[in-house]
């Protein structure tokens, strides 16, 4: 390599794709990009905070191996010699899986979940994890484990929840790639609030296998696990390594996702949805979201404002959040399941009050989850109906922008949208419109507020459309805004 070669600042913040590109050309050695990251983790890791765990030592190893390989003309796969992280919550053999809880801090993994090991197959360099609000379940990323992460485009603000390390990490230009998980927008929330992108899957398209703090058999209902980059094309290429059946089904079928309903922005029939009644979108976050229509519609695409499937919100809402609730109620302790019971009581599907309704999807009967589920069924065969019309949809992720570091429970908490105090956990209603569907849901930056935080928006395909979502996400990083690091972290 030349001496130009040695200086790295070129690569801090480019696509994982490119960094591959360079490192296949043998312009870039896999030991130099670890380590160029690993200088930024010392750098800025007590600002951010984000990489909490590290396993630098194993990875200079892989990093080595993998450019002995490249110096013999062998390639190691799509992501051979690439440095990048993970969520805390996924198992990786020899590091601690603590979900955020203290007393969890000695649970080491004895191996890999399926997609860590699907990643490392294909030549990925997993140089740490990053962190998680407690239990994965708070739209901000801090715990008694490893402390609070802070947003790059604000340290004062949360970079949100629960995958706020990773994309911290992402946006501070730590990692080159990340793997991160969504229940109720865990991908979604931190792509929109850190300003990068982030794939929510169709459910079941990729194992979840590994992901868990105890060790479980089951697929949580809603659940899925993604990739979040700097780049659309980099989701793609993620995708297409986790994704597809794990064993025993890995022996029966194969995974063929359909190509794109689309080429071009042109093609694109979208569903443009700025707001909601029930669920109020604060105007900066709007104001981005009809530039981008106003774009759309100049570049020939078919934009229908405010088209919706006809679902009541609030009874979406509920109906969310109750499965929500009933999907993680298995790890419940015995009293605080005992505790809902009591709280739960003359509850049912059409209950307002937020900690009745949740107590009551924690404590469901089989039978009432079983009616509950065919109301779901429902709402799916709604959308398919939709997307019969529509390629996409586009709406909010979330209804603000990142919010200021808070002590206030989520249950408890509000946040100010447009000039009022609204219950935080109103905005999982954005978070819903796919998740209770099973839908594939793609987060990429379209702006900044004007106080300077990051605005995403949430493209929302049929189910199995994955490329589709990706596919919009690429045409708008090369036509309309790619990603922009925060200023802060430019040296």
């Amino acid at each position: 390599m030349n001496r130009a070669d040695h200086d790295l600042s070129s690569v801090t913040f480019a696509p994982a794709t490119a960094l591959l590109a360079r490192i296949r050309a043998g312009k870039l050695r896999s030991r130099d990009l670890l380590e160029h990251y690993l200088a930024r983790i010392e750098a800025h890791g007590a600002a951010i905070n984000a990489v909490v765990v590290r396993n630098f030592a194993a990875a200079r190893e892989c990093a080595d191996r993998a450019d002995r390989a490249l110096a013999h003309g062998e390639w190691l796969g799509p992501l051979h010699g690439l440095p990048m992280t993970i969520k805390e919550s996924f198992h990786m053999t020899g590091t601690p899986t603590t979900f955020g809880f203290s007393e969890f801090r000695n649970n080491v993994a004895a191996k890999n979940a399926v997609v860590v090991e699907r990643l490392l197959a294909a030549g990925a360099v997993i140089f740490g994890k990053t962190n998680v609000p407690p239990g994965l379940m708070d739209g901000q990323s801090n715990n008694e484990v490893y402390g609070r992460t802070n947003n790059p485009w604000d340290l004062e603000r949360t970079p949100g929840g629960s995958s706020g390390g990773s994309a911290a990490a992402l946006a501070a230009g730590l990692s080159a790639l990340e793997l991160g998980s969504d229940i109720a927008s865990s991908i979604r929330n931190p792509s929109h609030y850190c300003g990068i992108y982030g794939h929510k899957p169709s459910y079941g398209l990729c194992p979840q296998d590994g992901h868990m703090l105890l060790e479980t058999h089951q697929s949580a209902d809603i659940a899925v696990v993604g990739p979040m980059a700097r780049s659309a094309d980099d989701l793609e290429l993620a995708l297409s390594i986790i994704a597809g059946p794990a064993a025993p089904a890995s022996a029966a079928y194969r995974l063929s996702l359909p190509e794109s309903r689309c080429t071009e922005l042109a093609d694109f029939r979208v569903a443009l949805i700025v707001d909601d009644p029930f669920a109020e979108v604060d105007a900066p976050v709007q104001d981005q979201l009809i530039l981008l229509g106003d774009f759309l519609t100049r570049a020939g695409a078919r934009v229908a404002h405010n088209v919706r499937p006809a679902f009541d919100s609030l009874e979406l809402y509920q109906l969310y959040m109750v499965l929500l609730r009933a999907a993680v109620a298995s790890s419940i302790p015995d009293e605080e399941f005992e505790s809902e019971m009591v709280r739960a009581r003359g509850a049912n599907r059409a209950t307002r009050e937020m900690a009745k309704l949740n107590a009551y999807g924690a404590t469901l009967s089989h039978r009432d989850w079983l009616r509950l589920d065919e109301e779901r069924q429902r709402v799916r065969l709604n959308w398919r109906e939709f997307f019969d019309r529509f390629d996409l949809v586009l709406c909010p992720p979330l209804s603000s922008a990142a919010f200021r570091h808070s002590s206030i429970p989520p249950q408890l908490r509000s946040l100010n949208v447009n000039g009022h105090e609204v219950p935080f956990e109103n905005q999982l209603f954005w978070a819903g419109y796919a998740g209770l569907a099973y839908l594939p849901a793609t987060v990429a930056p379209i702006g900044l507020t004007p106080g300077g935080l990051p605005v995403g928006v949430q493209i929302i395909g049929p189910e199995c459309a994955d490329r589709t979502c990706l596919r919009f996400a690429q045409l708008l990083e090369r036509r309309y805004r790619a990603f922009v690091p925060p200023p802060r972290f430019l040296d």
